[in-house]
């Protein structure tokens, strides 16, 4: 299973701020224990690259993603860290040709059918939708996508855990990027079990939505 397919089964992906690199394999282990083997790291931190290079040393099983990904020789470091799939905020060219050149997962961020369209002409298929509750959510999106029946739409941006069902329902919905499981509150209090919770309740609810889904 390559990793379009992990990230469209979980259907939930963390994102992640973390100030403090230290806490970064408690992190992992939390969601983990959670059920979510994945996790995206933003590039907003000091602390980003230590972080992906302790999850990627200490739990390989991880799906770990570098997030919020603005140039080249980001994620060309970010690569070195152990990150096995790109996350950018915009349509950036370079980023996706690099990426594309070495053999590196890229979702890079849509906002407009023009930057949807370059990434049809780029062979992608899969698209982080960015800053989706600011755009409007769900009613954007639909109206949005409706004219390219073939791509996956991963939201993120402003959405919340009473909001993750509704966006899992919708048919060109891959998966849901979601700051809520791991906030900088939780992260500051050390937090981890709550976190661990918070994925569970995220797994469940993604797993009802796809099961109700497998029946029609």
């Amino acid at each position: 299973m390559n990793w379009v397919e992990q990230l469209g089964t979980l259907g939930v992906i963390p994102v992640v701020k973390i100030d403090q690199a230290s806490q970064a394999t408690q992190l992992a282990e939390a969601l983990l224990t959670g059920g979510l083997p994945c996790v995206e790291i933003t590039f907003r931190t000091d602390a980003a690259l230590e972080s992906m290079r302790s999850i990627s040393a200490s739990f390989p099983q991880m799906l770990l993603g570098a997030g919020t990904v603005l140039t080249v020789p980001q994620a060309q470091l970010a690569v070195q860290a152990g990150a096995r799939y790109i996350v950018s905020p915009g349509m950036d060219r370079k980023v996706v040709e690099w990426c594309q050149a070495h053999d590196q997962a890229v979702l890079p961020g849509v906002a407009t059918p023009s930057e949807i369209q370059l990434a049809l002409e780029m062979g992608l298929r899969v698209l982080k939708f960015f800053p989706a509750e600011a755009l409007g959510g769900i009613p954007y999106l639909e109206a949005i996508a409706a004219p390219f029946a073939d791509l996956r739409f991963v939201p993120t941006g402003g959405i919340s855990a009473a909001r993750l069902a509704d966006y899992l329902a919708l048919p060109m919905v891959h998966a849901v990027g979601g700051s809520w499981l791991v906030t900088p509150r939780l992260l500051a209090a050390g937090d981890f079990p709550e976190i661990t919770r918070l994925a569970r309740e995220a797994v469940s609810i993604a797993a009802s939505v796809r099961s109700r889904g497998s029946r029609k």
